[in-house]
């Protein structure tokens, strides 16, 4: 690793909300923060982000703007790149290297990079993801109300989500794909007048940029206005692993209330450490991690203080 050019109190992994979130306070704290952002938010895909208080209806990439322009106001320093290396001192420090060749110094390190859905590989999933092709009914489900909805199986929990969805609409499809149902799961369908389509799923009907249906393998067509599927996540956390963090059974990193990992001088939020997290909800675990972030420094700076104290070497003044 080449040496560090800047120094930084902390360095942000991931610009999502989590992340600008935790600079912006960071920022007005007076810490020397950086973020690193590689441009990919998960949400890219969706014209809308709903549930965030104050902000409902908003495109995903104005928040990022308007956060990215908050956090530079107060002094935050933002760079588009990607870190390609990263590794502590021996004072404790850490050290990070970027995609573009440089480096960079933090006294701590806060990552909040994300997930990466993993969506069922059919026909047509790729392009309707995010616009008809839906994995959370709490950030769309309004908007398609009332409609002809499907839920698509074979992933975990993938009955449950149906059971979910079932709030918004009265029309309710769960296409069973690779999913083999139980008694109790059937009954529990059928209670609830979801309808149940066996068969496995050949693919998504696209008409003039909106999905019409989806069609089984055996040349089936079920009209539905929007599905929504389960997907599986998996968690961009390899800077935490890489460390030495631990992870739970489920393999997101362990971390506690204020998002400490079990790595010293790490914290991650958002949806790199809680899957479930919201926009709204990983901008305020951001919020808490640097809050829990400047409390230590400052537990570090008093400690340095009172050794150049008794050290005998000038008080440095704070004004």
């Amino acid at each position: 690793m080449s040496t560090p050019t800047s120094s930084f109190d902390v360095a942000v992994i991931g610009g999502g909300p989590a992340g600008l979130s935790a600079a912006l306070v960071l920022a007005r704290a007076r810490r020397s923060v950086v973020v690193i952002d590689a441009g990919r938010p998960r949400n890219a895909p969706a014209s809308r982000m709903h549930g965030f208080l104050s902000r409902d209806g908003m495109a995903p990439a104005e928040l990022l703007a308007a956060g990215r322009d908050e956090v530079a106001r107060y002094g935050g320093e933002l760079v588009t790149d990607t870190v390609a290396g990263l590794m502590t001192s021996a004072n404790g420090r850490f050290g990070l290297l970027l995609g573009s060749g440089r480096g960079l110094a933090a006294r701590r390190l806060l990552v909040t990079t994300g997930l990466t859905d993993r969506v069922p590989d059919l026909p047509g999933v790729a392009e309707r993801w995010g616009k008809d092709l839906l994995h959370c009914p709490y950030c769309h489900g309004h908007e398609v109300r009332d409609q002809p909805l499907g839920v698509l199986g074979g992933t975990p929990g993938a009955v449950a989500h149906a059971q979910l969805v079932r709030q918004w609409s009265d029309d309710v499809v769960f296409f069973a794909h690779t999913t083999r149902l139980t008694d109790v799961e059937r009954e529990q369908l059928t209670a609830r007048a979801i309808g149940i389509v066996e068969g496995t799923v050949g693919g998504l009907v696209v008409d003039d940029d909106r999905l019409s249906g989806v069609r089984l393998a055996d040349g089936r067509l079920v009209a539905r206005s929007a599905v929504f599927v389960r997907p599986g996540l998996a968690g961009n956390d390899d800077f935490v692993r890489g460390l030495g963090g631990q992870a739970d059974e489920d393999g997101w990193p362990l971390v506690d209330a204020g998002g400490r990992t079990t790595v010293d001088g790490v914290w991650a939020a958002g949806n790199a450490s809680n899957p479930r997290a919201q926009v709204i909800t990983a901008a305020g675990e951001g919020s808490a991690a640097a809050i829990a972030i400047n409390n230590d420094l400052t537990d570090e700076d008093v400690r340095d203080a009172v050794d150049a104290f008794r050290a005998g070497l000038p008080v440095r003044s704070t004004t």
